[in-house]
């Protein structure tokens, strides 16, 4: 058995070492184009920064190493640029030469490449990428070379990134997000906050505005925003996005969808023995069903895994999971992390769902330390099951989500959270994690005992119903909602025909800090017969989703 893997990295390297521990005697050889078959391209950023000071630590394995351990015959600076499945052959380009390969099982591992919109001098030498080890190393030097200013045009996760590590270099940096906020995955809610880090880190955000041209000079080039802002940048990074690298492919048949490869569960193409995995391939979302790339290196690692399973162990290989791109990213202080579907995808899917949001300490308050975790959980109306989650946090954010991704993989309901036996002692967590507070909660809204409003519905629910705000006089006073009544809610009961005259029959809309105090007091209102529903999240989500509208809206 001859495999040849195209691609290194994550994908295509975890496919070639598992087929080496499944067969000792197969010829294995994983054609690389660039110069690393193995690096930690998630470091790259952290390398820029210096937070990662040797560039070796980046490097995985090597060529030489691979053999030694594992036996792989590793070629860097193989370009494929040829298949013909009906031969069996790939043809590669070494040092302006092409040669022809032979294999009996093909697995393509070509991963993305960074997308370059079609900008005005977006070739200036300037503009950089940071895809690759020589991509880190090219900036690091620029910084290096006294370079004082940086454009990072995108706000995903490398981008955000990027900016940090420029700004932690002492680069006065300009973060720039055509979407209404950065990290467009995030909900507008959560992504405040981020954008609030970025600022606090000095990183100046400019949202909802992209680059119109990039103007080369002697001295810098000037990043010029579609509303007419210019900006001086010696490094402009590039990271708006990547795209399926498959030309090669798909003018050889293999079959693909918006340029990414079409596989079974199995990893297999539509061509026979030609396998796929990693960014370049179409994935299920779990959630939603719809198909996309995921570029993540978590599951392009397992993909590689099952598909070599498939080519040697094929009665007892094992599908692959369907994608639901969990995710984390450290700004600053903080960790913004998902799992599962968002608003828009959900609204895409015609799925109809309800939304909590939490604000709990990540450990128990009494112990030093404590900090706050928003925690956002969508889930399906009517049953209650599970489907997507984000949180943001000093401290513990991750650790929520990967257990709510756990439980979505698992199919568990928002009730089935209550029941979850976490591990709890003073410095990790509470005796209620923020996981179980959250199953109890959605466990109140399925049944009817709370019923919710959203800061999106605000203009709303202002003109419609009686703001309830049962904050203490002095957070009232600090910025409250016009035409908002204030009842501390210890003293509710005791105001309730203060509160049945202002409603005037209208329902009440109640509110606090963060959800707590304005649950009690729905819950005595619900009680003595007014339509009463209560804000998710509180003033704090309020102020989160207005963003930079807050001061306006509040009095």
């Amino acid at each position: 058995m001859r495999l040849v893997v195209v691609g290194g990295v994550a994908g295509g390297m975890s496919a070639a070492a598992r087929a080496r521990r499944l067969d000792e005697s197969a010829e294995i050889i994983v054609l690389e184009r660039g110069p690393y078959v193995s690096f930690a391209n998630c470091g790259l950023p952290y390398f820029v920064g210096g937070e990662i000071t040797d560039e070796s630590a980046l490097l995985i394995q090597t060529p030489a190493s691979l053999a030694a351990q594992l036996n792989l015959d590793v070629r860097v600076r193989h370009d494929v640029v040829g298949l013909d499945a009906a031969a069996k052959t790939v043809t590669v380009s070494v040092g302006g030469e092409t040669q022809t390969i032979s294999y009996d099982a093909l697995v393509l591992s070509p991963g993305a490449a960074a997308i370059r919109p079609p900008l005005p001098g977006i070739d200036s030498p300037r503009v950089q990428t940071l895809r690759t080890v020589g991509d880190a190393v090219a900036m690091r030097e620029a910084v290096l070379d006294g370079a004082t200013t940086a454009v990072v045009l995108g706000a995903g996760f490398i981008g955000i990134e990027a900016a940090e590590a420029l700004a932690l270099r002492g680069l006065a940096t300009t973060l720039v997000e055509l979407a209404p906020h950065v990290l467009p995955p995030l909900e507008t809610e959560m992504a405040s906050m981020v954008s609030d880090e970025l600022r606090r880190l000095g990183i100046d955000v400019r949202e909802g505005v992209g680059a119109s041209e990039v103007v080369s000079g002697d001295a810098h080039d000037t990043v010029v925003l579609a509303d007419g802002t210019r900006l001086a940048a010696d490094i402009v990074v590039l990271s708006v996005g990547v795209r399926p690298d498959t030309k090669v492919f798909e003018a050889a048949g293999v079959t693909c969808e918006r340029g990414a490869m079409v596989t079974d569960a199995h990893g297999r193409t539509n061509l026979p023995d030609v396998y796929a995995v990693g960014d370049a391939v179409v994935s299920t979302d779990a959630v939603t069903g719809a198909r996309r790339p995921v570029a993540l290196a978590g599951p392009a690692n397992r993909a590689g895994r099952l598909v070599a399973d498939a080519i040697f162990r094929p009665v007892s290989a094992r599908p692959m999971p369907t994608a639901m791109g969990t995710a984390v990213v450290r700004i600053g202080d903080l960790t913004a992390a998902m799992t599962g579907a968002n608003r828009a995808s959900l609204d895409a899917a015609g799925i109809e769902y309800h939304t909590l949001h939490l604000h709990p300490n990540n450990h128990a308050g009494y112990f030093p330390g404590a900090s706050t975790i928003d925690l956002l959980v969508h889930f399906r109306a009517g049953d209650g099951l599970l489907l997507g989650a984000q949180a943001v946090g000093p401290d513990g954010a991750e650790k929520r989500i990967d257990v709510l991704a756990t439980a979505i993989r698992g199919g568990l309901g928002v009730a089935d959270l209550m029941d979850l036996d976490l591990a709890y002692a003073p410095p990790y967590g509470s005796a209620k994690d923020p996981v179980n507070m959250a199953g109890m909660a959605g466990e109140n809204l399925l049944n009817g005992t709370l019923k919710l409003w959203y800061a999106d519905d605000l203009e709303a629910v202002m003109a419609e119903r009686l703001v309830l705000d049962v904050r203490s006089p002095a957070e009232f006073a600090s910025g409250h909602l016009p035409g908002s009544l204030q009842v501390a809610h210890t003293e509710v009961r005791d105001r309730l025909e203060d509160i049945r005259a202002a409603a005037v029959g209208r329902p009440v809309a109640v509110m606090c800090a963060a959800g707590v105090r304005s649950y009690l007091a729905h819950r005595i209102l619900t009680q003595e017969g007014f339509d009463s529903s209560m804000l998710s999240g509180g003033m704090r989500t309020l102020k989160a989703t207005l963003g930079t509208r807050a001061s306006a809206v509040l009095v």
